[in-house]
């Protein structure tokens, strides 16, 4: 079983290049990397369709995401969609602690995802030199949503409203990206607010600048 007070990572908001972050690290260091949102299209959205009792809200999520995507991204305000994306976060972090504790033994892992919040990171935490969370400025921000097609567009089918969804999807990631710089703040989790003014290779460094203490090193 994997030691899961050595597991460095990083979380944060939308947009904020935390996999390329990540990608980089694992490049010049024996880490294992943990994508959130690999493993979600792989197995975590399964698991919450054939758990409900355990994983309710996500369940829910999904089967209105199914059967009415507009419930989902057009009528709620962005504040619902936050509250509902917050408690599925919950649920979907005992689903990373079962992976990552499924691990083999002393593996060191780099876990990164827009879902692993400073609240429910912290308690994992041997120190908060493990821990560092991405934010975009608002204005790379902007940049983000004009320069990546993903970011652009919803790619759910179906909606009647489309450009409303998108507009209420662009709000909503404004306010859970506030609500990791209110967390990380409170809990004196480190912060890096990513502006533009550096690139992924910079701000990479900058992250294992942090983390050097607990990086492994190579064995050959």
């Amino acid at each position: 079983m994997a030691r899961l007070d050595k597991v460095l990572w990083i979380g944060g908001a939308q947009w904020a290049g935390k996999t390329t972050v990540a990608r980089l690290l694992a490049a010049r260091f024996p880490l294992v990397v943990y994508a959130y949102d690999y493993h979600d299209a792989r197995s975590h959205s399964a698991r919450a369709r054939a758990e409900a009792d355990r994983f309710p809200a996500f369940h829910a999520f999904l089967d209105d995401l199914d059967n009415d995507a507009d419930s989902v991204w057009s009528d709620p305000s962005p504040e619902q969609m936050a509250e509902r994306v917050l408690d599925i976060f919950t649920e979907r972090f005992q689903m990373v602690l079962e992976d990552l504790a499924a691990l083999p033994e002393q593996t060191p892992v780099l876990a990164e995802g827009w879902g692993l919040r400073p609240d429910l990171v912290a308690p994992e935490l041997e120190s908060p030199q493990q821990a560092i969370f991405l934010v975009p400025s608002e204005s790379f921000r902007q940049s983000q949503l004009e320069a990546l097609e993903r970011a652009q567009h919803l790619g759910t089918r179906g909606l009647r409203e489309p450009m409303r969804a998108q507009s209420n999807r662009v709000e909503r990631d404004r306010l859970l990206a506030a609500d990791v710089v209110a967390h990380a703040t409170d809990l004196g989790l480190p912060l890096l607010e990513v502006d533009g003014t550096e690139d992924p290779t910079a701000i990479a460094g900058r992250v294992e600048e942090q983390f050097r203490p607990f990086l492994p090193t190579w064995l050959y």
